[in-house]
């Protein structure tokens, strides 16, 4: 039975842990309560019979697969590994009743039945009165034993409402206070400004506690969250939750509607600047966005910028269903806040090589995807990636007898919208000639959004191989980027010369009405192997670039986000232009 809590509706438990609770009781977590180490200072908890244990999968005998899990019954560890095989599985599918694992590196249990996280309040109490008691033992003794004869009389029914990681604000003392009133001055005090110390963070910077392998979704929050014309938007009140909520009867129940992500957004705003440096713990965002997102739904590790297209299309989703849909759709960028900054439009050319008849499609988007350039020769398209020779550029580069190649932004631009002719199995019909006939199709971009994301191609997907791999080479990315040689107008100039050529209308007015000129203001990173990697956002703010890694925040120097292993850049305009209403009156 499914069960509201908060006026939403919960899934329903998992029936195998469910089963193993009416078999066994509490007694298998409590045995499991002696196990539970802490690395201090208020670290992760794991799962540990003897401090320094290193566990291996009872099967295979391997100890660095994707998760390592003990089963809570016979507590017999098993590796478990999605894309490949799973002997934890084996393990509860040749047993019965032993379903229910725990992960004995992040002491999460896990259903191997449904391959998901599962939870049970009595384990999670344990586990979060453990950390609590090792941070609290920290500050007066290095050993980490002495937290176990706490969590024996633990009383979970108080401690099911506090969080993983206890996080202790800094309070000063007596003489803190008064040494901070002698010395502080007012941060927004005009004339004092430029004495505020460098090391302030911008209103604004707050981290954002990783909820189990979302750091893919704390990167691009965080890029979201900086975001110029998206932050005015939501910060000047522009979506408000309470008024939409009330609208779609959602704080009544009377309708059975879905979550609103932007209202989602809107609260992470409220939170994130309202002055609070603590980590936040997006956890009612992660779950709108489950609802948007079934297929994502899991603790697995997903895509940054799968989740980031993902986003987009929730917040749009809800106000596509509003009246004003049929007088802006989507293509127009002006639907939602999501396509008025990201959306643009790009623009593609096929050319028949026998009669020169051109064939012109226009295609909306929010980011543009490109594939980073060969090491040698080659010309050919960013539709399929050809990545030559990967590499890890931090760590490679620094080996005297190791050639690195050097892709640069520009250069992958360049190839974007760079003609190409298409292959002899990709004839297209001409409708001049009347037959298919080979091709030159060239890529070009008519309408610059107010935001430009570009998402590197660093995950290859063989389906002939059934292999994926990573490609880790460094590619070069300019703090200011001009855009002008990569629009249409640019592009069918330097293609036609002098000469007559059409521009469909519009052409030119599409891309005079915005900035060429962009600034880099966010980049998230991916560094790891492709199915246990780890994603981390550099933010530029006030001139200076912050690190934002989950929870914590530290300030860099730019030489650091230039040597970045970059995954997605995001992009805004120096100047932006704002449009006369229609419909205002004339003076």
């Amino acid at each position: 039975m499914s069960s509201k809590i908060n006026g939403h509706v919960s899934p329903q438990p998992c029936p195998h842990l469910l089963v193993f609770r009416s078999r066994n009781g509490p007694k298998p977590f409590r045995a499991l309560q002696d196990c539970i180490r802490v690395k201090p200072p208020g670290g992760r908890a794991a799962i540990r019979r003897e401090p320094t244990e290193v566990p291996r999968c009872g099967t295979c005998e391997e100890s660095s697969r994707s998760r390592l899990y003990a089963c809570v019954a016979c507590a017999a560890v098993f590796c478990h590994a999605p894309l490949l095989h799973s002997h934890a599985s084996d393990h509860s599918l040749s047993i019965p009743g032993h379903e229910i694992a725990v992960d004995v590196d992040r002491a999460e249990l896990f259903c191997c039945a449904c391959g998901d996280q599962v939870y049970d309040r009595d384990f999670d109490a344990a586990v979060v009165l453990a950390q609590t008691v090792n941070a609290t033992a920290t500050t007066s003794t290095s050993g980490s034993t002495a937290m176990q004869c706490s969590v024996a009389g633990s009383q979970p029914e108080n401690l099911r409402k506090r969080r993983r990681v206890d996080y202790r604000p800094w309070e000063p003392d007596s003489g803190e206070h008064i040494s901070r009133g002698n010395q502080s001055i007012p941060l927004l005090d005009a004339a004092n400004a430029s004495l505020v110390s460098s090391t302030q963070q911008p209103w604004g910077l707050r981290g954002l506690n990783n909820l189990g392998n979302t750091c893919f979704m704390n990167s691009i929050l965080q890029a979201l969250l900086h975001t110029p014309p998206l932050r005015n938007y939501f910060l000047g009140d522009r979506h408000n939750r309470y008024y939409c909520q009330q609208k779609n009867g959602a704080i009544n129940g009377t309708k059975n509607s879905r979550l609103c992500l932007a209202c989602d957004m809107d609260a992470l705003f409220s939170a994130v600047f309202s002055g609070d440096r603590t980590p936040y713990s997006p956890a009612k965002f992660l779950y709108s966005w489950w609802q948007h997102a079934a297929n994502l739904a899991s603790y697995e590790q997903q895509d940054a910028h799968e989740f980031f297209i993902s986003m987009l299309e929730g917040i749009h989703e809800k106000v596509e269903k509003d009246k004003r849909k049929f007088q802006s759709p989507a293509g127009s960028g002006d639907c939602c806040i999501a396509h008025r900054v990201f959306s643009g439009i790009l623009r593609s050319d096929v050319m028949c090589m026998v009669c020169g008849f051109t064939s012109t499609t226009y295609d909306p988007c929010v980011d543009i995807s490109l594939d980073l350039e060969p090491n040698q020769g080659g010309s050919g398209k960013s539709s399929s990636a050809k990545s030559l020779n990967s590499f890890n550029v931090e760590a490679d580069c620094m080996r005297p007898n190791q050639n690195c190649g050097i892709s640069t932004l520009k250069g992958c631009l360049e190839r974007f919208t760079r003609a190409e002719k298409l292959g002899s199995d990709q004839k297209l019909f001409c409708q001049k000639c009347q037959v298919r006939q080979e091709s030159l199709k060239q890529m070009s971009i008519r309408k610059l959004p107010l935001v430009s994301c570009f998402h590197v191609k660093r995950f290859e997907h063989s389906s002939i191989r059934k292999m994926s791999r990573k490609v880790d080479r460094y590619l070069q990315f300019p703090f200011s980027l001009d855009m002008a040689p990569y629009l249409s107008s640019s592009i069918l100039r330097s293609r036609f010369g002098n000469r007559i050529f059409p521009f469909d209308g519009d052409e030119q007015d599409a891309s005079n009405d915005l900035s060429t000129e962009f600034e880099l203001f966010a980049v998230v990173t991916h560094s790891g192997r492709l199915d246990a990697g780890h994603y981390v956002t550099y933010l530029r703010l006030s001139n200076q670039w912050y690190k934002c890694d989950d929870a914590w925040i530290t300030q860099v120097n730019e030489s650091i986000v230039r040597a970045a292993q970059g995954y997605m850049m995001f992009y805004v305009q120096k100047v932006l232009y704002y449009k006369e209403s229609e419909n205002q009156g004339t003076s």
